[in-house]
């Protein structure tokens, strides 16, 4: 293949990403449909330089991706991100020859596929090997797909009952797969189309274990027909089979040969040959239930005893063993795992009936500790016990779970109280890392008074370093942050529950993580209600209705901000006062009335200038936003001069202060200001500086706004090619957060 051949495909495929056809992509780069035709033809085997950058800003791709295609037109076929998120192998894998066939057999003529994906369903009852035999199979055959292997658990049985939303799986798959948080479309069906087109071609394994039904899996499907889909599951997934043309494999137990095989394995065949009547006996036992025979022959190392202690344990449980016969697997895996949970020692014991209730996913070493109230040292020698026992498993370094019956039969083991002790301790780590963090990611936060109660004893915070260190531990944990914030509120923790929204809050206003901001709000509202604290209450409901009008939800939005307001002034604090002024004139401006938005912050800025108090830290932060918001709206009414006066002074209190993030909102509105007063280059400058921050910041729709801003200066200083290249930048943020203003951007692009 040519150099331009292979560079035409890369343009194919990232045209056909987008929903682009040939004459649209021709008009956002600035040449002819016919050029287009070419370069994806392999006609054009060199094309221009500026032609590559073009192409590289109308396809969105930045940094690496950006370097790899723009370099591409040099013969070297551009590499995809390749992923590789298959879980490690069971060591040692031992049976099953018959089930890998079978599955072998699905990858031996690839002429024969359907044109859908080719699904393949595993089967069978807990603890029967599903997902090791999926994850064995599936590394074994990684190598036939180059271009990456996805898995999720999708918790389909779960005790608690929350089991993996499609679309949270979908957003996971897009984080994996490259789509930075900013760029993820926040509908879940434009979700999901953005995950079928990444997968688009590509020879993609992806394991969905553990699923509930058929419905859950199904959005998860790729419509490429290069793609393999496995699927676990204890159900038998009958509507795969029916209507989207899933293989099936039921998986059963295993036979008496592949059962001694695994206890050779495990226990050394000098072990077993010094006791060769005990073998069939525990094999007998264990019903050929892989995870029986694993916990079984756990228990034998760990103890050192002789075998035959073990068969008479066995035996003495026979009443309970007799339910494996007859296919109850919740009765089956309570009656292994006591006796496996005897082995352990009092430590390790009570650690296992923690984790039964924790409300998370996972958990990290340090909230293992938290939970248990023990030093990291010790959680981290409990933890290596229990997964030695095959009684908990880390699944990434230092971060470990448990199966789903697992965790029930722990549950049922922790008495009432020392389980609300525990979860106590373990939300309080969660409580006190997430508003550190949250401080670290938005230092000027530190103004806001967020009282938190002392530590309880043996827990310890999250190191966290630095505002990039916050990010990431709020990135990581935040399935168990908002399971925590869940637990809370059914718990009656109320500090706590507000505690944790506010931690989260940042997080989720950057990353556009807007239902799960409502719904920490919401349960925040209700637990302020319990504290009795006005302060706390008009803070929850101000921030509840800031995340109601983000979302669109205008009315609502405007009934919780007026109620804050309510209880600000009430209470005093013209701080508070100011900020619901503020959220009430971005409320106007989504509305249109920008008199009635430029009346709201004159009030705020009216609150933080009334002189009944001095102006702190707190005080001032306000004014600068409020300065900037009148600023802002006297430019949107035509009054560009002022608006200037009122922007550089807000300006230099932010600078002052060192808060990037409003020196951005700032520098947007006095780009605006300057661009129409006609001084194009000063408007020009504070753009760029805005735009720079905002995408530091993780604002992708601000920067696609200043984006569109930027072009139209251009193009009314006379700069054609400046203003194409900023427009179609805000056109490919705007397409990838489907929003309706994208249609507004291609116009003035053509």
């Amino acid at each position: 293949m040519t150099g331009g051949s292979a560079f035409g495909l890369t343009v194919r495929a990232h045209r056909r990403r987008l929903g682009l056809s040939q004459e649209d992509l021709a008009e956002l780069v600035g040449v002819s449909t016919s050029t287009i035709g070419k370069l994806e033809a392999g006609r054009i085997s060199q094309p221009r330089p500026t032609t590559v950058r073009l192409l590289a800003d109308a396809f969105g791709l930045t940094d690496e991706a950006r370097d790899t295609f723009c370099q591409a037109t040099d013969g070297t076929p551009p590499v995809a991100r390749v992923v590789a998120q298959l879980p490690p192998d069971v060591h040692p894998f031992t049976g099953r020859a018959e089930e890998l066939a079978e599955l072998d057999a699905l990858l031996a003529h690839p002429s024969e596929r359907p044109t859908v994906a080719v699904i393949s369903a595993l089967s069978g009852m807990a603890g029967i090997g599903k997902t090791s035999l999926a994850v064995h199979w599936a590394r074994r055959a990684a190598d036939q797909f180059p271009d990456g292997q996805l898995y999720v658990n999708l918790r389909g049985f779960d005790p608690s009952g929350r089991i993996v939303e499609p679309a949270d799986a979908i957003r996971g798959f897009l984080d994996t797969l490259g789509v930075a948080p900013d760029q993820i479309p926040p509908s879940p069906d434009a979700q999901a189309a953005r995950y079928r087109s990444l997968l688009a071609g590509r020879r993609v394994l992806i394991l969905l274990d553990n699923a509930r039904d058929a419905e859950q899996v199904r959005a998860l499907l790729p419509a490429s027909p290069t793609a393999l889909v496995l699927v676990t599951s204890r159900n038998q997934l009958t509507g795969l089979l029916a209507t989207d043309g899933a293989h099936p494999l039921h998986l059963g137990v295993l036979s008496p040969a592949e059962a001694r095989d695994l206890l050779n394995e495990r226990l050394g065949n000098d072990r077993v040959a010094a006791e060769p009547g005990a073998v069939p006996e525990i094999v007998a036992a264990c019903a050929g239930l892989p995870l029986a025979l694993a916990i079984a022959a756990a228990r034998a190392q760990q103890s050192g005893f002789p075998l035959a202690a073990l068969v008479a344990d066995l035996n003495e449980a026979g009443n309970r063993l007799n339910v494996l016969d007859a296919g109850d697997p919740l009765s089956d895996v309570r009656a292994i795992f006591s006796w496996s949970y005897a082995t352990l020692t009092p430590p390790a014991a009570r650690l296992f009936r923690l984790l039964g209730r924790q409300p998370g996913a996972d958990l990290s070493i340090r909230a293992a500790a938290a939970l248990a109230g023990v030093p990291v040292a010790e959680a981290r020698r409990l933890l290596s016990q229990l997964t030695r026992a095959n009684l908990a498993t880390e699944h990434l370094p230092g971060r470990y779970t448990q199966h789903d019956l697992l965790r029930a039969y722990a549950a049922e083991l922790a008495s009432p109280a020392e389980a609300e002790e525990a979860l106590t301790r373990l939300i309080a780590h969660y409580v006190h890392t997430a508003c550190t963090a949250n401080r670290l990611v938005y230092p000027n936060l530190d103004a806001i008074a967020v009282p938190l109660e002392p530590l309880p004893a043996g827990v310890e915070v999250d190191r966290i370093a630095d505002h990039d260190a916050a990010m990431t531990w709020l990135a990581t944990e935040h399935g168990n942050l908002l399971a925590a914030a869940t637990h809370a509120a059914g718990a009656g923790l109320h500090a706590y529950t507000w505690q944790l929204a506010w931690g989260l809050d940042t997080f989720h206003y950057r990353q556009w993580h807007l239902h799960d901001q409502m719904a920490t709000w919401q349960a925040a509202v209700t637990a302020a209600r319990h504290l009795g604290s006005p302060s706390v209450l008009a803070y929850t409901h101000r921030r509840l209705g800031e995340t109601y009008r983000r979302l669109g939800r205008s009315a609502e939005g405007s009934a919780q901000a007026r109620e804050a307001l309510l209880l600000f002034d009430g209470i005093g604090d013209r701080c508070g006062v100011a900020d619901v002024h503020l959220d009430l004139s971005m409320l106007a401006e989504k509305q249109g009335d920008f008199a009635e938005a430029l009346e709201h912050a004159e009030r705020a800025l009216a609150a933080t200038r009334s002189g009944e108090a001095p102006v702190t830290d707190p005080v001032e932060l306000r004014m600068a936003r409020a300065l900037n918001t009148v600023g802002w709206f006297r430019a949107l009414l035509g009054d560009h001069t002022a608006a200037l006066v009122f922007c550089r002074e807000a300006l230099d209190i932010n600078t002052r202060r060192g808060d990037e993030e409003n020196i951005a909102f700032t520098l947007d509105s006095l780009g605006y200001a300057h661009q129409h007063l006609r001084d194009h280059q000063q408007a020009v400058d504070c753009y760029e500086r805005a735009i720079d921050s905002f995408r530091r910041l993780g604002f992708a729709s601000m920067t696609a706004d200043a984006l569109e801003r930027l072009g139209d200066t251009h193009h009314e200083a006379g700069q054609p090619v400046p203003a194409r290249n900023a427009w179609t930048e805000s056109l490919n943020i705007r397409i990838k957060l489907d929003d309706d203003s994208a249609g507004k951007v291609r116009e003035k692009l053509s």
